[in-house]
Formats: C-alpha cells, sequence, structure tokens
C-alpha cells in the first residue's frame, strides 16, 4: 500500500493530478471542488483530463530530461501559486492577449519540435502547468500575459480553454515575470534578447528592470542594446531568432550593414529561393556570407600590354602581394627570354641607382 502511496503521489506531482489541500474561493462564487476548475463566466471548466497510463519502459525510455524537467518546474509553479491562495480558472483564449512587450521572433508554430511536442502533450494530458495573467488595463474582461505564451497558443490551436491564474500586475512585475519564464524554460537567443532589451527600453523602463528581466549586468546589457541598435529590425525578423549566432557575428553584420551597396545585396539575398527555403541559422549565414563577399574590395583590373598592332601579347597583374607579369599564349620564345634579360639589367641598374642617391 505504501509503494501505491508513493506512486499516485508522484503521478500527482509530474501528471497535474488534484492537489490535495484547494484554496478558499472568493465570497461571490462556490468553492470549487478538488482538481476542477473555475470558469470566469462562472461555468464549470472541463476538469484535467485522467493521467494515462504509461506503456511500460517503452515510453519511460522515451521521456525526454528536458520534459520531465519542464513538468516538474510546471507542477511546482502550480503548487506555489496554490500555496499562495491563488486559484486557477479557465479563460476563453480570445480573451487573452500577448505580452504588451514581444521576446521571440517566431511563434515556433511551423519549424519548432518543441511546440508541436508541448501541442501534443496538452492533447494527451490536458494542460498541466497554468499561464499567469494580468486583468488587461484598456480592455475590461480581457487579459494581458505575462507568462505561458507557447501554452496559449497552443490551446489555441486545439481550441480549448486556457488554464490561467490572474494577478494584478504593474508593468514592470510584467515584464520581470516574462524574463523569468524565458531564463528558466526556453532561453531567447540573442538576437531576441537584445529586440526585447530594445523594445522594454522604447517604452521607457528603467535600465535595471531590464537588467532584471533578462538576469543580465550592466556591461551585457549594453552590448545587446548596442547589436539592437546596429541591425535593421526588418533584417532580423526576416533571419529569425538563429540561436547559432551570437554577438560578435550579429555586430559584423551591422558594421557591414553601414554600406548602402551592402544593403543592397541584403535585399537580394533576402528575396532570393535559396534564403526563404532555409532555415534560421542557414539563414544568418547566407546574409553573412554575401555581405563578407561584398565587402572585400574588387581585384585590380590587370594593366595589359599592347604591340604597335594593338594585340596584347602580356598583362601586368598588380593585386596581391606578388605584383607579376603574365605572357599570352604565343608570344614568341626568343621574345620572352630577351624580355626576361632586359629586366634583369633595368633592375640592376635601378638598385645602383638606389644605392648613389
Amino acid at each position: 500500500m505504501a509503494g501505491n502511496n508513493r506512486k499516485n503521489e508522484l503521478r500527482a506531482l509530474f501528471m497535474g493530478g488534484a492537489p490535495t489541500a484547494v484554496p478558499q474561493a472568493p465570497v461571490d462564487q462556490p468553492a470549487a471542488k478538488a482538481g476542477e476548475l473555475t470558469s470566469v463566466n462562472g461555468q464549470p471548466a472541463a476538469a484535467p483530463n485522467a493521467p494515462r497510463t504509461a506503456s511500460g519502459a517503452v515510453k519511460a525510455m522515451g521521456l525526454s530530461l528536458g520534459s520531465i524537467t519542464r513538468e516538474a518546474e510546471e507542477a511546482r509553479a502550480l503548487r506555489e501559486a496554490l500555496t499562495q491562495g491563488e486559484r486557477v480558472v479557465a479563460l476563453d483564449p480570445a480573451l487573452v492577449e500577448a505580452s504588451f512587450v514581444e521576446d521571440r521572433l517566431t511563434d515556433g508554430e511551423l519549424n519548432d519540435p518543441d511546440f508541436l511536442a508541448l501541442i501534443e502533450s496538452i492533447r494527451e494530458n490536458g494542460q498541466q502547468s497554468p499561464i499567469l495573467v494580468r486583468p488587461h488595463p484598456a480592455k475590461p474582461g480581457h487579459y494581458q500575459t505575462a507568462y505561458g505564451h507557447r501554452r496559449l497558443k497552443a490551446v489555441r490551436r486545439l481550441e480549448l480553454q486556457v488554464k490561467a491564474i490572474v494577478r494584478p500586475l504593474s508593468d514592470d512585475e510584467l515584464v520581470l515575470a516574462q524574463g523569468k519564464e524565458n531564463a528558466e524554460r526556453r532561453n531567447l537567443s540573442f538576437i531576441e534578447r537584445a529586440l526585447f532589451a530594445a523594445a522594454l527600453a522604447t517604452r521607457g523602463f528603467e535600465r535595471k528592470v531590464i537588467g532584471d528581466a533578462l538576469a543580465v549586468q550592466k556591461s551585457e546589457l549594453s552590448r545587446l542594446l548596442q547589436v539592437a541598435e546596429s541591425v535593421p529590425h526588418e533584417l532580423v525578423r526576416a533571419i529569425g531568432p538563429a540561436p547559432k549566432a551570437g554577438r560578435e557575428r550579429w555586430m559584423a553584420i551591422g558594421t557591414l550593414l553601414e554600406r548602402e551597396e551592402a544593403r543592397e545585396k541584403a535585399e537580394e539575398e533576402l528575396a532570393s529561393p535559396r534564403f526563404r527555403a532555409a532555415d534560421t541559422d542557414q539563414r544568418f549565414q547566407l546574409v553573412f556570407n554575401c555581405l563578407s563577399e561584398s565587402d572585400k574590395p574588387a581585384p585590380e583590373k590587370p594593366e595589359e600590354l599592347k604591340d604597335e598592332a594593338g594585340r596584347v601579347f602580356a598583362r601586368l597583374k598588380l593585386d596581391g602581394k606578388a605584383p607579376r607579369i603574365e605572357f599570352l599564349p604565343g608570344t614568341h620564345p626568343a621574345f620572352i627570354k630577351e624580355a626576361v634579360s632586359m629586366l634583369e639589367k633595368w633592375h640592376a641598374a635601378f638598385v645602383q641607382n638606389q644605392k648613389s642617391s
């Protein structure tokens, strides 16, 4: 019996079973039964789906470390909310808006396997962890998301109500909660963090609040803002998050784009079929490569040596570290031999003049 009880406790922790203690409902609403969610319109929301029985060792082997960590974190967050006397409610996703500041360059609905896995998890087991929202400051009856944007998109895809904790939050508290989720769950790429910092700065948030939201020191925050200012946002959005590209390479792109011809070259690359077919890291590399190539100076055209009839018999190439004369095919060998002999005499005379002067 003790083994079964322990197994049930673990299942409740990781699979979203009903908590043992239910907080009191407000006086204007009846208390919710254990394991039941309350809708904001007074109608009981659908209870979480019953946890499915694991299909033996095969399913256990299929669980990734990331999903186990995520489920443990979600269970902890839910326990903390319930301990603080907050209640999970069911909201119509149509009434829930995203945060007033964007933090991701892609919603992941098409190219993020983690997001697709989240949809399947909610489809099979229900939404195990609530999102955090605040009452919308300008739209009565609507809400703004502090964290849980991906879960909100997933339940919209499944046409379900979204489980949420409603908490009155100031703007500062909302962005701190938003940044905390990104740090704990799925880190933003460097350029996403840079744009997030720039968006907060544009809205007038203090540097300390921005740094706390991103969990970075002043020096790193300055670098993030520097990158956001140096790279056009239209280019960034076309490339996407590019998680493999760091600060130095984004800064390099910003420097390369200072020239008008480089910006035109980048626009041509963005319109190319290969760019549209590439993933985000490949897109970054394509733009980086085309700008790096356009930054190289064009090779100097060789000087042509012509005879009296105007026919080219040799070319003098001055590019690079080793200037050279190249005779065209068909040049008479006796002439080449005589030319080399003359060069030797002229070189000796030149060196002698240099010494005497």
